[in-house]
């Protein structure tokens, strides 16, 4: 009986932690890229574009969870990007015209993984291609940082 109390326990802890697991932030995502750098270039900011698989990818959720949520990253995000979220959900419901506009700007970038972030200076010019990085906000903004070379 008890080799089954824990058996049960294992696996609905198993259930838990591989479900639909979103995390949420309180970041202004837009999904539109080209009004993004036009934005950018108005207002001399860059933009960060996270391609992720928001209700599946675990990588997608550490770097969600450990950055993009945190208010270190949210207040260098007001000030200094303008960010576009391109999801490629299992579980989410898109029209048929953004899977297509998001496929595309996935083919432009060379996306072949998730999560993939594209750092596009307040030129319009991309500068560099990342992902997931350990080490938290700080760490993550030092990074962008050294990409756009501020």
């Amino acid at each position: 009986m008890k080799r089954l109390m824990i058996l049960s326990s294992l696996i609905a802890l198993m259930f838990i932690s591989c479900g639909n697991k979103q995390t949420s932030d309180d970041l202004n995502w837009t999904t539109d890229l080209g009004k993004a750098v036009q934005q950018a270039k108005t207002e001399n900011k860059a933009v960060l574009v996270n391609f992720t698989g928001s209700d599946w990818c675990q990588w997608c959720f550490k770097l969600s969870g450990e950055v993009f949520s945190t208010d270190e990253f949210k207040e260098y995000a007001d000030n200094n990007l303008i960010l576009v979220k391109v999801d490629f959900p299992q579980n989410i419901e898109q029209t048929y015209q953004t899977k297509m506009y998001n496929q595309s700007l996935a083919q432009k970038f060379g996306v072949q993984g998730f999560p993939t972030v594209i750092i596009i200076n307040s030129k319009g010019v991309p500068v560099a291609k990342t992902g997931y990085q350990s080490g938290g906000p700080v760490k993550y903004i030092n990074q962008i940082k050294g990409f756009l070379g501020s």
